[in-house]
């Protein structure tokens, strides 16, 4: 509880639980605002982490909006170089938002590093459907999330190539157990964070 009070009032940080990158450089920041976001996010970092180990990814929570503004704008925003410091100057970010992704871009545009942000957020996609599936429909799960990063990692090369086909078919289970069973699969429903 102490560790939560402590993100919530700084408004933004590293959750150093789910990233694996401390004492080195990240290959890749997933970022996250909203609690289906961040849920997605540690899905996806956890599915990368389990079949890429090696990767770097640093996980960033985002509670206040405000503070991806430049301090010159707003009283809560960061400094260039605290933004710098979470979010790197030139390593991918693929951001989780709850919202819509031009907001994001548009809090971020004079940051460094903007070029690199990768906005995943709502797109007016939507029906009644399982809660999961809205994810899907915008393309913010945990399987597409991870196939976001893999795109953004060259150096992965063919090892890539194997997780985006496992990803791909993760959709096609997916889309087949909702339409039989007309709610989420298990391993969605019951997705715990188990990596120490």
């Amino acid at each position: 509880m102490d560790e939560a009070i402590a993100h919530c009032t700084k408004g933004i940080g590293i959750w150093p639980w789910a990233s694996n990158d401390e004492g080195a450089e990240p290959d890749v920041v997933m970022a996250c605002a909203g609690d289906v976001p961040a849920l997605e996010t540690l899905a996806a970092a956890s599915i990368l982490r389990n079949k890429l180990p090696e990767l770097k990814i640093r996980v960033v929570n985002v509670v206040d909006l405000m503070r991806l503004q430049p301090a010159s704008e707003h009283p809560h925003g960061l400094s260039d170089i605290d933004f710098d410091v979470l979010f790197t100057k030139n390593k991918p970010v693929i951001f989780a938002f709850h919202g819509y992704p031009w907001l994001i871009h548009r809090l971020t545009y004079r940051r460094t590093n903007h070029h690199n942000i990768h906005v995943r957020g709502y797109k007016e996609e939507g029906t009644i459907t399982t809660p999961f599936d809205m994810t899907v429909l915008n393309q913010m799960d945990r399987f597409s999330l991870v196939q976001d990063v893999l795109n953004r990692l060259p150096q992965l090369g063919e090892r890539a190539a194997y997780i985006k086909e496992d990803m791909k078919n993760k959709h096609i289970e997916h889309k087949n157990y909702i339409r039989k069973y007309g709610v989420d699969m298990d391993e969605v429903r019951n997705w715990k964070w188990e990596l120490s």
